[in-house]
């Protein structure tokens, strides 16, 4: 018996070329709806919360943290580490999944991509303001050449996370720049005020579609893609080398890249589900970023989700096996020491409720993976402080130990970094088309392409 293999309908309900541009262009040309503003305002309260609390902190100084000692890297640590961490599954969708040749990706790179960049610009917010005098770091902490025979520690992996995301975020922005071209070209053809003409043709860069300028976009597309890819694992494990490095008990570990990365991945993932079934929902999309998508996003959520809770038992394994009296404390410690509760919901939101995905019925329920998706989000937050506090806060010295407690100043800054990245991410869905027009026509059957 001959089985007849049937390509999946990765565009639903029949749409046409011209219906492909009706739809992802209408929400820059109307007027946003109440579900946009709701949102968009929502975001500023929460930025305007976290700025107003880090000026008070500005005046004030680091004490109104819950800093201590030993406890001396805090939630801000955390927060970078969440956020770059957030920035990887952009990455992973537009340039790894593009050199495989993966179709389903057409529909969701484009949110992705710069879902990286905003979660980035967050991250590099939290460097600057930890220091508390962020005008004289800058001053004193780049790297420039200067008289002062002051230089910054190259050997410390904390700056070899400047380079790291810098080159990260410098690349990835070319990438998502350079597919919003075609684009943008289209939005211009199709404005009819005088100035948003002039603005997408300044932006579009003169893009008229001719087989020299596709010819070109095709290569620098795969130039930039092969670029990308080894960053999807080179800045978060740079990043984990901040704790790996260190001989403290819980950090120096030869897992952490690796582990660091799946993590990434597994966090950017649920974001990426998380905000791509918002935008389905606010924009009606339904037929472009279909059920299909989203499952196969879960695929990834559940498959690295396994990964990642692999390492957690592997760490307690090695803690046990090299028969080092600090290190097994220190997971000891984690799992029921003070802090067992932020281990558990770590464990509970990573491990266990992903599971969940096995199941079709759940793969494919957009409550259920839009729950899910906060709950990893929220898991991988907490396994970011679970990693910095509890293997802080009992030193060496029970005299040192200490309980650390965040404040209002370290939870408002928290939640104004995500309205700052949820202003962002509204913007961008506001003014720019969230899903790559020319890619998902390069996707649709032939017959549906053109009007009869």
């Amino acid at each position: 018996m001959t089985t007849i293999y049937v390509p999946e309908e990765l565009v639903t309900g029949g749409k046409t070329y011209a219906d492909v541009n009706n739809d992802i262009a209408a929400p820059l040309e109307r007027f946003p709806n109440k579900i946009w503003w709701t949102c968009f305002s929502v975001a500023v309260l929460f930025f305007s919360i976290g700025a107003l609390l880090a000026a008070d902190m500005f005046m004030r100084g680091l004490g109104v943290l819950g800093l201590n000692q030993p406890n001396g890297w805090g939630i801000f640590i955390v927060d970078f580490v969440f956020w770059v961490g957030i920035g990887h599954a952009g990455t992973l969708i537009s340039a790894v999944l593009f050199l495989f040749r993966q179709k389903w990706r057409t529909a969701i790179n484009r949110s992705a991509e710069a879902m990286t960049i905003f979660a980035v610009m967050t991250a590099l917010i939290f460097p600057v303001i930890h220091t508390g005098r962020p005008w004289y770091a800058l001053f004193w902490l780049l790297p420039y050449p200067n008289q002062r025979h002051l230089w910054v520690n190259f050997r410390s992996p904390l700056l070899w996370d400047v380079f790291a995301v810098g080159t990260y975020f410098t690349v990835s922005l070319v990438f998502w720049y350079v597919g919003l071209i075609p684009d943008l070209a289209s939005i211009r053809d199709r404005a009819k005020n005088k100035f948003r003409r002039f603005v997408y043709t300044v932006l579009s860069f003169g893009w008229r579609g001719s087989n020299k300028h596709w010819s070109h976009y095709e290569m620098v597309s795969m130039i930039l893609a092969g670029l990308s890819t080894p960053l999807v694992l080179s800045v978060h494990s740079i990043v984990s080398f901040d704790f790996a490095v260190a001989h403290l008990p819980g950090w120096h570990t030869t897992i952490f890249p690796p582990y660091f990365v799946a993590g990434a991945i597994f966090s950017g993932f649920a974001m990426v589900v998380t905000l791509s079934v918002i935008a389905r929902e606010m924009f009606h999309l339904q037929n472009y970023i279909t059920l299909g998508h989203l499952e196969k996003m879960n695929k990834v959520i559940m498959a690295t989700g396994l990964i990642v809770g692999y390492a957690y038992s592997c760490e307690f394994f090695i803690a046990w096996y090299s028969g080092s009296p600090f290190e097994g404390f220190t997971f000891i410690n984690r799992a029921f020491g003070p802090y067992w509760w932020a281990y558990w919901t770590m464990a509970c939101c990573n491990v266990i409720i992903p599971q969940i995905f096995w199941w079709k019925k759940a793969r494919t329920s957009i409550p259920v993976m839009f729950v899910v998706s906060l709950f990893v989000n929220i898991g991988m937050w907490f396994e970011r402080f679970v990693i910095v506090v509890t293997s802080l806060h009992r030193d060496f010295l029970p005299s040192s130990w200490k309980y650390y407690v965040p404040t209002l100043h370290d939870w408002g800054i928290t939640l104004g970094s995500f309205g700052w990245f949820f202003i962002w991410f509204l913007l961008f869905c506001r003014f720019l088309p969230a899903i790559a027009m020319a890619e998902i026509k390069s996707v649709m059957p032939h017959k549906g392409g053109h009007h009869g």
